[in-house]
């Protein structure tokens, strides 16, 4: 029975590091997006070819 617990617990602490894992990527995703808009904005290409550039490499 111990082991089970055991087996149970890493798996829950597994799940709550993916979930973590995931809503670290969104937030840095949804912060990309942000910027490559005022990198647009402002017409700096260097910054939007920097930032789509992250923002592939997290996707």
């Amino acid at each position: 029975m111990d082991k089970m617990k055991v087996t149970y617990e890493v798996m829950l602490g597994l799940a709550a590091e993916m979930v973590w894992d995931e809503a670290l990527r969104k937030h840095r995703s949804e912060e990309l997006y942000r910027e490559i808009d005022r990198a647009l904005a402002s017409g700096d290409e260097s910054a939007f070819r920097n930032l789509t550039d992250e923002l592939r490499l997290l996707n």
